[in-house]
């Protein structure tokens, strides 16, 4: 493979602190890259050095002669004269200006033939197809809106299509799935899945990551690590080279502690073996040690007790600018359930929330709240932050401590928790990076405690190790959780219930992940299971070429196939109901996990059995012939 591009000892400085420290890093050509790391590592201003957007402070970088790149940058910027179709067609600018090119040269110009193959390798004539695929799956607004009338969620969308239209050979997507429903992340990972050229992506969605990447580029501490394969072959290579480094600084460790010992008793005499040893140790002893990274503990305030009614919604629904969003929605939130919502944009998840809180009132049915519930939201705007105060000034509000249940703790020591280290607690808030503001807002807001946890997409904008942290904070949480996210990792960890708003004003609960419900609405979907009728046998014939016949021990197994098979759809059904009991978290919550596991293994073993049953049914229809 090709090298496309690459960036050689890249060093870029903010003030005292290197971001990206001679960092190198090579991209090959059709190489499909992650690249992780903590917010405020230098992720973004990568990008922006490999988009030519920006020049480091040191270093070089590398571009293939005529490489066609794109870049979907987080503070995107859209032409607000132009409509959204004329911003989405504005992706397409290279395409365009050589479509206008070769269709302004005579057939015996020079360079006829080379444009129109620059054309046909950036698949330029089915631009205009492609501009409306992308606008129709990513759920842009009408092509005729006006950039001013849009959301943020919107502009992310349209910029987002305009970013990917020209099929560049290099495409640089920074955040792409903030903001997406769960069938517009399909619709950009099937996109990316097939794409021909070789792009390099930041996201926090792990799943995405999973599925369209073949190798991880890690940027820790100005350095790049790389690691071959997906995000989950990443975790356990990086696990293998971290324990490597446990091994070899405590090697280090304990050679300076016997040599401190020796020099501590004073030399005898300046021998050249004793000048070695007293240079070798003064060697190790300036060598930085093994650093480890510092994982943000959430602070969560331990909540208020529940009573036995948290919250209650009866006959629920709403209507908004003259269209019914849903209606006829019952349920009980119950002490102990996380509650992952989810389903395409505009169906109406964050109005429930916002009902449920009081916010809105709904057009029908009744929220019933009890006495002792008390809400903590996080919307998705969050807070507006001051940008002209410090860190320590935005999150104390004029005190010094932050209640703690019975207790209180000092504001410095609860920001320390989300990994502020002195001298960032003392920064202006204008100074931070994506990450730390972030950081900033989830302190904020989670210091005022409540029972009640609603969090409307919490996972935007945050990198991967502080998910990893905020999802183990909300499983631990002993109240309810209510969450709105489109990332399927997050879900899968962290939610024991889903209500998923399915459009038409259907919003279906299910208990479990996120995973078991699309498994479950993937089964009521297919057509019901056909009479079983054994096909054709492929080859079941003896040596002699006479079909063999069934064994003793494989009658009898066949006879009780299917008395096996009716057990095993029981016990499924047995769990599935449990699961589906009013009461289940309360007397069933430290079982959850233990049952989604034995659920997994009896459904898994069904299938087995109806491939057995087929095989053996195949074997006894050949003889019978």
């Amino acid at each position: 493979m090709s090298t496309i591009i690459s960036a050689a000892d890249i060093t870029v400085r903010y003030n005292e602190r290197a971001i990206l420290d001679a960092a190198t890093l090579a991209i090959d050509e059709g190489q499909r890259i992650g690249l992780v790391g903590r917010n405020g590592c230098g992720k973004t201003t990568f990008l922006k050095i490999l988009a030519g957007l920006q020049t480091p402070d040191g270093g070089e970088v590398s571009r293939r002669r005529d490489l066609a790149v794109s870049y979907l940058s987080q503070d995107f910027t859209l032409d607000p004269a132009l409509d959204v179709r004329g911003n989405v067609r504005a992706g397409g600018k290279l395409v365009l200006d050589l479509i206008a090119q070769f269709e302004s040269l005579p057939m015996d110009a020079k360079n006829y033939e080379d444009i129109e193959h620059r054309i046909q390798a950036l698949d330029g004539w089915t631009l205009d197809q492609r501009i409306e695929t992308a606008m129709n799956h990513l759920n842009c607004p009408p092509g005729e809106r006006g950039i001013a009338t849009l959301s943020g969620g919107e502009k992310r969308r349209v910029a987002l299509a305009r970013t990917i239209v020209s099929r560049p050979d290099f495409l640089i997507l920074d955040e792409p799935t903030n903001h997406l429903d769960p069938e517009s992340i399909e619709w950009v990972a099937d996109y990316l899945e097939s794409f021909g050229g070789t792009f390099l992506c930041v996201t926090h969605d792990r799943y995405f990551l999973d599925r369209v990447v073949n190798r991880i580029v890690e940027l820790c501490d100005g350095k790049f690590w790389s690691h071959a394969g997906n995000y989950t072959a990443y975790l356990l290579d990086k696990a293998e080279r971290q324990e490597a480094d446990a091994v070899v600084e405590h090697k280090r460790q304990m050679f300076l502690k016997k040599e401190l010992a020796w020099v501590r008793q004073g030399p005898r005499a300046q021998r050249s073996k004793q000048k070695d040893r007293f240079e070798r140790y003064y060697d190790e002893a300036a060598k930085s040690g093994l650093v480890v990274e510092e994982d943000m503990e959430l602070c969560i305030p331990p909540p208020p007790q529940l009573g036995n009614r948290t919250v209650e919604v009866s006959d629920l629904g709403i209507e908004l600018g003259g269209k019914k969003l849903f209606s006829n929605f019952n349920f009980t939130f119950e002490n102990g359930q996380r509650i992952g919502v989810c389903g395409r944009n505009g169906l109406g998840k964050t109005t429930l929330l916002k009902m449920m809180i009081g916010q809105l009132a709904p057009t029908e049915g009744i929220v019933k709240v009890g006495p002792l519930t008390k809400f903590n939201y996080v919307d998705q705007g969050r807070l507006q932050l001051n940008e002209n105060n410090t860190v320590l000034d935005e999150c104390s509000s004029g005190t010094e401590f932050v209640i703690w249940g019975d207790t209180k703790i000092s504001v410095r020591s609860y920001l320390k928790r989300f990994l502020f280290a002195d001298d960032r607690i003392l920064t202006q808030v204008r100074k931070l990076s994506g990450g730390e503001r972030s950081r900033l807002l989830l302190a904020c807001i989670l210091k005022c405690g409540g029972n009640f946890l609603i969090l409307d997409e919490p996972t935007n904008d945050l990198d991967l190790p502080t998910l990893r942290v905020l999802e183990e904070a909300l499983i631990a949480f002993p109240g309810v959780v209510c969450v709105v996210s489109h990332d399927r990792y997050f879900l899968n960890r962290v939610c024991t219930d889903i209500l998923a708003f399915e459009g038409e004003g259907k919003i279906s609960h299910s208990v479990g992940d996120y995973d078991y419900y699309l498994d479950k609405k993937k089964r009521a979907a297919a057509p019901p299971r056909a009479e079983f009728k054994a096909p054709a046998p492929k080859n079941n014939s003896t040596k002699s070429g006479k079909p063999r016949k069934l064994s003793f021990k494989e009658t009898h197994e066949l006879a009780g196939m299917e008395a096996h098979i009716h057990a095993v759809e029981a016990e499924i059904c047995r769990i599935e109901n449990l699961f589906a009991l009013p009461d289940f978290h309360r007397t069933h919550a430290g079982q959850s996990n233990q049952l989604m596991a034995e659920l997994e293994s009896e459904k898994a073993n069904l299938t087995k059995l109806f491939a057995r049953w087929e095989e053996l049914e195949a074997i006894g229809a050949e003889i019978d012939k």
